[in-house]
């Protein structure tokens, strides 16, 4: 996003905690935190359009309400923080979407998200439309799994890609992701901000892959053979049962978090054509982001 709007001729803030890197970039630099509204409020103030990227993005977590804090009130405080601005773009999740083949007017609720991650996301998009039925000019945006460099942590997705490069995936379960290039989730932001309408959702996803065709395109890429063992899901809830159990002793992320292998029982695939059809969003095939990935990870390190 960052380098997006740099290239477009924006002058860009960027909201950092204590310690952050940003390297390569051209920004203006404002410390502070989601759970601390007075930092937002020097971090929005002037500007005309606010992009509300950030978010706790884990699936498992020792002390869950972290997650809460950071995306329900942190969302809260910043639109509050952001109220002068122009358009405000939030970022959601494809988890707040309707599963399988559901699309934006599908109906969903609370009762409907599986983990404290996709409930704290889906709280945080209630607040956001609540802010776009009281006159902001809030749009929301939905990515599903985005790929490409610079996947620093590396989030979920990213770490199917790197423990598959690092050969610690010797089977796979029978489920589905919606993959999108990272470069183009960022470019229907601005698309969003540019053409969205107010208090809509738009996702933005590219390619509906099942995981056993997600590997198998990998594979070229990593020089390695894609497994072919398909893991039963009762033996995949186990695995996350037990170092889930082992991850609320030590403290350490689990190998299998008990929320991802829940959500595996769904195939998360989704239909980019609204966002097509409004805002002229028009993704790439994921082919190039899944091999920038490899690159990245194996060039960084990672594998």
């Amino acid at each position: 996003m960052a380098r997006l709007l740099l290239e477009r001729g924006f002058a860009v803030r960027a909201l950092c905690r204590p310690g952050s890197a940003i390297r390569e970039l051209d920004v203006e630099k404002v410390t502070g935190d989601l759970r601390d509204p007075d930092s937002l409020k020097r971090a929005a103030q002037g500007c005309t359009r606010v992009f509300h990227i950030a978010a706790d993005y884990r699936l498992w977590s020792k002390n869950p309400q972290d997650l809460y804090d950071s995306n329900v009130e942190g969302t809260r405080h910043l639109l509050a923080a952001a109220k002068d601005a122009e358009r405000i773009v939030y970022t959601s999740t494809v988890g707040c979407i309707a599963m399988p083949h559901g699309d934006e007017s599908t109906p969903i609720s609370i009762e409907d998200m599986t983990g404290h991650y996709k409930r704290s996301k889906w709280l945080a998009e209630q607040a956001a439309l609540k802010a776009a039925r009281a006159g902001m000019p809030v749009v929301i945006v939905n990515p599903t799994a985005p790929i490409g460099d610079h996947d620093t942590k590396p989030t979920p997705t990213g770490k199917i890609i790197v423990d598959f490069v690092a050969g610690r995936l010797p089977a796979f379960v029978d489920t589905g992701l919606n993959l999108v290039d990272a470069r183009d989730v960022a470019l229907g932001h601005i698309l969003a901000a540019d053409k969205g309408r107010a208090g809509e959702r738009y996702i933005l996803g590219c390619e509906n892959l099942t995981l056993e065709q997600i590997l198998n395109r990998l594979s070229p890429m990593a020089h390695r053979p894609a497994p072919s063992v398909k893991l039963p899901y009762a033996v995949a809830y186990a695995a996350g049962v037990v170092t889930t159990a082992w991850a609320n002793l030590t403290g350490k992320y689990p190998v299998a978090p008990m929320e991802g292998v829940k959500m595996s029982r769904k195939k998360m695939f989704v239909s980019h054509a609204k966002a097509a059809r409004e805002l002229g969003y028009n993704p790439a095939p994921v082919d190039a982001a899944l091999q920038r990935a490899v690159t990245w990870f194996k060039s960084n390190g990672y594998c």
